[in-house]
């Protein structure tokens, strides 16, 4: 029960909630504290979640702690310290590592209980929600959109490349290697040279095929295509 890890790692909470408007429902548990005695209840789904059969292991917040993911496990502490003294509402988003060794991404709300005649706080309950899957999805949202932008900055690399190659009758390499040189000297992105390059081929203003020399005053100091 903890801010979310770092997007390195683990997605945000906000992450979360996205993959989980657009996806299946995860699987729901509650729990609950008694803030006196530090006795856990959780209901069966909580138990699944962290690798056991319903009833298997008597819950205790030292044994909560010890399946944290141990980059989390101070932030859930904390928060935990936090919540049972003010009784504030609270969500947050921690891993964990499950008693088969499986590292889970649950979301946590809950909130605090006062004893109305005394104002103590006397326990915590909500709900834990494993949303593994939604993060699992979420993040491979991402890669894909990241290899999708990937191929096609490559594309229109190997475009240009192939412009060189075949004005200045190159071999590859040394195509590749003017590019990079172009992109080094003037301080323009490697793949903003290439796209504005093939345009000079290809764009709907193009009247006439450019000149090597062309080619050349342009990689000396690339005029950007407006589409960028």
């Amino acid at each position: 029960m903890n801010p979310a890890p770092r997007p390195s790692q683990t997605p945000s909470a906000s992450d979360i909630e996205e993959a989980l408007v657009s996806g299946a429902r995860p699987p729901v548990g509650r729990y609950r504290l008694d803030l006196a005695t530090g006795e856990w209840a959780w209901s069966d789904e909580v138990y699944v979640m962290h690798g056991f059969q319903p009833g298997e292991v008597v819950p205790t917040t030292p044994l909560m702690l010890s399946h944290k993911h141990p980059d989390d496990r101070g932030r859930v502490d904390g928060l935990l310290q936090r919540a049972a003294e003010t009784g504030q509402p609270f969500s947050s988003v921690h891993r964990i590592v499950d008693a088969a060794g499986k590292t889970r991404t649950l979301a946590v709300t809950g909130q605090g209980r006062r004893d109305p005649a005394t104002g103590r706080m006397t326990e915590l309950f909500g709900y834990f929600i494993d949303v593994t899957k939604a993060q699992r999805e979420a993040a491979a949202r991402e890669a894909s959109a990241s290899i999708q932008a990937s191929s096609e900055r490559r594309s229109v690399i190997e475009q240009a490349k192939g412009v060189l190659m075949v004005i200045h009758g190159i071999e590859e390499d040394e195509a590749m290697s003017r590019l990079r040189e172009a992109s080094n000297q003037t301080n323009v992105a490697l793949r903003d040279i290439a796209y504005s390059l093939v345009q000079l081929f290809s764009g709907p203003d193009v009247t006439e095929f450019p000149t090597s020399e062309a080619i050349d005053r342009f990689l000396a100091a690339p005029v950007l295509s407006d589409d960028l």
